[in-house]
């Protein structure tokens, strides 16, 4: 680990901005970080752990999975991703469809419905019941137009160690009840949480440089300062490793002209392509 880590340095140091990575090896069960620990904006990788309080809810008999959700004209505005934004007012879906859109296309105006229907001042707790230490939310979603240089307290916060923890709970709950009951859940929410995160739509950070077809349970997010990821990528229809990585500080513009957030891409990219040489 003590080569790939230095690795996947040299690659983040070559980009003039922030890049942050947690990655486990889940075969060895070995682990290595770069500011791993540093609270940065988390973007909308914390859905990740909204869908699992939203399943804890379910497993505690709050929510239902076939609760109807009506998409309502109030929550689409002001929102800047995802497609209901752009739907009919008015059209209800049931709470799974609410969840899986919060993930797989990142909608914002599922996001506030779920955050509505869990209290949006629960999921710090939430997270830190199961020990992501460094993880704060804060609001339903991030302004609309908030500034380049706000700073991280401004939005919701996060760890890349946090978001290992996180999914490595998760898969670990797949199959252990014990591990699912830290969660609040069952390991077959767990499952579902699981082929969820396997139906991510956006893959142009931690897949986009790893063959074609390659399994990974991923949520990314785009945040004003930078992009970011974090999954479980899959090796012969076994997990291999888990990686969250995030860059921050991205100029709108790289020195050679190009967007910086395709470089933001490039980076997590190389990272994710970096642990699959290393770790298969």
């Amino acid at each position: 680990m003590q080569d790939l880590a230095a690795r996947l340095k040299t690659i983040g140091d070559s980009y003039p901005f922030t890049t942050r990575w947690h990655v486990k090896d889940l075969r060895r069960d070995a682990e290595a970080h770069h500011e791993g620990d540093v609270p940065m904006p988390s973007a909308s990788v914390r859905k990740i752990s909204i869908m699992m309080a939203a399943l804890a809810a379910v497993h505690e008999g709050k929510l239902r999975l076939d609760d109807p959700v009506e998409i309502e004209a109030r929550l689409q505005k002001d929102v800047a991703s995802g497609t209901y934004r752009y739907m009919t007012p008015g059209c209800i879906i049931p709470l799974r469809d609410v969840i899986v859109n919060m993930m797989i296309t990142s909608d914002n105006v599922c996001t506030q419905a779920v955050l509505e229907r869990l209290g949006p001042e629960t999921m710090t707790d939430y997270c830190r019941g199961i020990g992501m230490q460094g993880t704060d939310h804060r609001g339903l979603i991030p302004p609309l137009g908030i500034g380049w240089d706000h700073p991280p307290e401004a939005v919701a916060t996060t760890t890349q160690s946090d978001q290992v923890l996180l999914l490595d709970l998760i898969l670990r709950g797949t199959e252990d009840a014990a591990v699912a009951k830290r969660l609040g859940s069952s390991p077959e929410l767990c499952r579902l949480a699981m082929d969820i995160l396997s139906w991510q739509i956006l893959r142009n950070l931690i897949p986009s440089l790893l063959p074609y077809g390659t399994k990974v349970a991923h949520k990314t997010g785009r945040g004003r300062r930078g992009r970011m990821d974090a999954g479980i990528v899959f090796d012969g229809g076994k997990p291999l490793f888990i990686l969250a990585a995030a860059t921050d500080w991205v100029p709108e513009t790289m020195p050679d002209g190009l967007p910086g957030f395709a470089a933001s891409f490039a980076s997590i990219g190389r990272i994710a392509r970096g642990c699959w040489d290393a770790l298969r």
